[in-house]
């Protein structure tokens, strides 16, 4: 196993299998985002974009929780001064628009399968962070809570694009306006997490899980995850044509071909990612 430097302990990153894991490790904030873990984020996910070597990346928190989100205490103009704030309204809303480009939708458009495996609450914008992974394990103990209405905020980190494809619209405003506490076998039975598994096994499972995707064709992957992106917003002619280019494109690749030798000759194919 080998570490990866996040320049923080409030961020832990191995690499082992061709598997990222990444904990956030706050847990006496429930593993809230800080102004040093929120940052180390983003570097990471910048990072791993180009990492040839991790293959798979699974997100995790220390202890009994996902992410409690944004740290309340910090809010309602209560921040620390800091170098180069924002002075002006418009300041502050590019401001954000970046962070949030740089952390969920750095995350959504990685590459790679990525997997958020939920220890316990995942609310607020940790939510949204679970949500921007390919998949979702909960424990069984876990909930989720957009938990936006509770400190009377509308909702980032992409919480409004994610949700709604998930549960559907009227769903979506319900978790949204109510802000309700949506247990493990809720968020089953909703769509929004793959799979509950007991408590014990959590990382078991996940990183068995992992460990699969990251043994599998991982060109043929970032191909799938760029169609599937695109037909969830543009029509079935568009969607065809992408897929004719991305058949013909993989079809070129040595997977592919890895993939019907092992066919021919009956064993399970040895992947390499190109």
């Amino acid at each position: 196993m080998a570490s990866l430097e996040t320049g923080t302990e409030e961020l832990l990153a191995t690499l082992e299998d061709g598997v990222a894991l990444l904990t956030l490790n706050r847990p006496r904030s429930r593993n809230a985002l800080s102004d040093t873990l929120s940052p180390a984020l983003r570097q990471m996910f910048a990072r791993l974009r180009n990492l040839a070597e991790a293959r798979c990346v699974v997100l995790t928190g220390t202890g009994t929780a996902f992410c409690a989100g944004g740290d309340v205490k910090g809010m309602g103009g209560q921040q620390e001064p800091r170098p180069n704030r924002p002075t002006t309204r418009e300041g502050f809303v590019a401001e954000l628009t970046e962070r949030q480009r740089a952390l969920t939708g750095a995350l959504y458009a990685l590459p790679q399968p990525t997997i958020a495996a939920l220890p316990g609450p995942a609310a607020g914008a940790g939510f949204s962070i679970a949500l921007a992974c390919d998949l979702r394990i909960a424990a069984e103990s876990a909930f989720v809570t957009t938990g936006f209405a509770s400190v009377g905020l509308a909702g980032d980190y992409g919480a409004s694009f994610f949700l709604p494809r998930l549960v559907g619209q009227a769903r979506a405003r319900e978790l949204f306006f109510t802000g309700d506490r949506i247990d493990a076998q809720r968020c089953l039975a909703l769509g929004i997490v793959n799979r509950v598994v007991p408590d014990a096994t959590l990382m078991e499972e996940t990183l068995r899980l992992a460990r699969r995707l990251a043994e599998g064709p991982s060109v043929a992957y970032r191909y799938m995850k760029a169609n599937l992106d695109r037909g969830a917003r543009e029509d079935l002619d568009t969607c065809l044509g992408y897929e004719a280019e991305a058949t013909v494109a993989t079809a070129e690749t040595a997977d592919h071909r890895e993939a019907v030798r092992g066919f021919i000759e009956k064993r399970k194919p040895h992947f390499r990612g190109n």
